[in-house]
């Protein structure tokens, strides 16, 4: 189990490497990251929620919450209780975000621009600090 202390703490530094990888015009890495920062917050979130004192992360722990062993960003929203908040309130910054996978690993290099990074960070600040 990953603790929600260390679900945070992990997607605060994987900002943090989203940041340096936009700042060494490395942006297809910070967007790909971008994505796993939301995912972990939300992760956190969902322990928040339903009181859990860490989220599973070993396959024999996900034998019982299989529909939480996820990367899709709107399910994780979903479990969270925070999706109508968020899709009212901040549903630009969400629509930014939402549109990540873990298949943008694989474009090829150079598809995203410094404009979609700058976008994504900024949308992926935003929503750390409503996602609490």
């Amino acid at each position: 189990m990953l603790t929600r202390t260390e679900l945070l703490k992990i997607a605060r530094s994987r900002l943090r490497d989203a940041e340096a990888l936009m700042s060494a015009r490395r942006y297809d890495g910070a967007i790909y990251l971008c994505g796993y920062v939301i995912e972990l917050k939300l992760k956190a979130r969902i322990c928040k929620t339903l009181r859990w004192s860490g989220y599973p992360s070993t396959r024999n722990e996900f034998q019982r919450y299989q529909s939480f062993r996820t990367h899709d960003l709107d399910v994780l929203l979903s479990l969270s209780g925070l999706e109508t908040k968020i899709k009212t309130k901040f549903l630009a910054e969400w629509s930014v975000v939402a549109s990540w996978d873990p298949e943008v690993r694989y474009r090829p290099v150079g598809s995203t621009t410094k404009k979609d990074v700058e976008l994504m960070i900024e949308s992926t600040r935003s929503l750390l600090r409503v996602l609490s």
